[in-house]
């Protein structure tokens, strides 16, 4: 699912020629930033960089994103507590703002 999403934002981004058309509402989306579309590419590229610090962090977002899982679902699939999920949920979320308002503010 995530793939589908992303590509649907660059193919749509690039019919645009880079306009904010690339701009979804994800149902999750708002815990990450409230009030605001996520750019499905800018929170693909961000979960990647995410991945590259911390894979489980990043695996807990993308299942919360993307696949629309509860904390008690995405610890079953993990293998780690529910708590841990609520932690690394917490985290990746804060840490994927601070890199989306990066980006944004870099024009990228």
């Amino acid at each position: 699912m995530r793939q589908i999403l992303v590509d649907y934002a660059r193919r749509h981004r690039a019919k645009k020629r880079g306009g904010s058309a690339g701009e979804l509402p994800l149902r999750d989306a708002t815990q990450l930033l409230p009030g605001k579309d996520i750019d499905i590419a800018a929170l693909d590229d961000a979960l990647k960089e995410l991945a590259k610090v911390d894979p489980r962090k990043a695996q807990v977002a993308e299942l919360r994103f993307f696949g629309g899982l509860s904390f008690n679902e995405t610890a079953e699939l993990l293998n780690v507590s529910p708590v841990t999920v609520s932690r690394d949920w917490s985290t990746a979320r804060a840490w994927l703002h601070r890199e989306i308002d990066r980006g944004r503010r870099n024009g990228c």
